[in-house]
């Protein structure tokens, strides 16, 4: 689920903007996108991180994890979203390889169950 800080802070942007519908045509997404992020239907994406802080200059930093300054005006700026994606990436692999690993402990585990006679 998404993180409550984030969720915060993504209601301060809407605030900032004039309300959901005028936040999702600044950035080109469906209002209702935006409502289910707000009212954490939905998980906050990668897509919509990057959308708000190359379009509309919110510090990713600031977004995320709640620290530093809540606009950005440094071209670094997009190096750190791109990092931000690779990581992601890595932890959807981790993620996709830990559920790889436990189907295959469990196959593992079910092959000498108790109640299976061996030889």
């Amino acid at each position: 689920m998404t993180d409550d800080g984030i969720v915060k802070r993504m209601k301060v942007i809407v605030k900032d903007h004039g309300g959901q519908l005028a936040l999702a045509n600044a950035i080109g997404v469906d209002q209702g996108f935006i409502s289910k992020i707000v009212n954490q239907k939905q998980e906050m994406s990668y897509y919509l991180i990057r959308k708000l802080c190359f379009q509309l200059k919110y510090s990713p930093e600031w977004l995320i994890l709640g620290t530093g300054d809540k606009k950005i005006s440094k071209p670094e700026s997009a190096k750190l979203i791109t990092e931000i994606q690779m990581l992601r990436t890595e932890v959807d692999i981790l993620h996709a390889r830990m559920r790889a690993y436990e189907l295959e402990l469990k196959e593992v585990r079910e092959g000498f169950e108790p109640n299976q006679k061996v030889g």
